[in-house]
């Protein structure tokens, strides 16, 4: 991929895609759903900051298809997932753009997670140092026999 961000601006719609190189964590009910340093930040007009992490950094293997779908007429269709483990608050936890319109192609293979629909989204920066992306709390990760990155 491009080393440069992906800038579709326009006076009534921006949206930037740039590489996070931070180490992030997605859990539900006690599972790491998916872990990536390769993430990609999407920054859209009036919207807060979503994280969509490459596909073959997330375990598919916890997540279901759903019925449910979306559209954008910026970025395409949207094929959701549930996370069967995280019971009904984990419905359509998860989406994907299968084959998203030109202005955010970068996020083809890329699934994004709901924050209010898992357990926790967390950044780990540092050796024990994180910031839970729900709360925006700086916390400290004590790992016992094993490092965090």
């Amino acid at each position: 991929m491009n080393e440069r961000p992906s800038n579709i601006s326009g006076d009534h719609y921006p949206i930037v895609i740039e590489a996070d190189p931070e180490h992030v964590v997605v859990r539900v009910a006690g599972y790491v759903v998916a872990h990536s340093r390769r993430a990609l930040k999407l920054l859209e007009a009036f919207y807060d900051p979503v994280l969509y992490i490459p596909a073959e950094d997330v375990d598919f293997t916890l997540l279901e298809l759903s019925q449910d779908r979306g559209f954008s007429h910026v970025k395409g269709e949207t094929i959701h997932y549930n996370i069967a483990i995280g019971g009904a608050k984990s419905v359509n936890a998860a989406w994907e753009y299968e084959d998203p319109h030109l202005a955010v192609l970068p996020l083809k293979d890329h699934v994004a997670f709901h924050p209010d629909r898992v357990d926790s989204i967390t950044y780990y920066r540092g050796k024990g140092n994180s910031v839970d992306v729900l709360s925006g709390e700086a916390v400290m990760v004590l790992v016992a026999g094993a490092d965090a990155n």
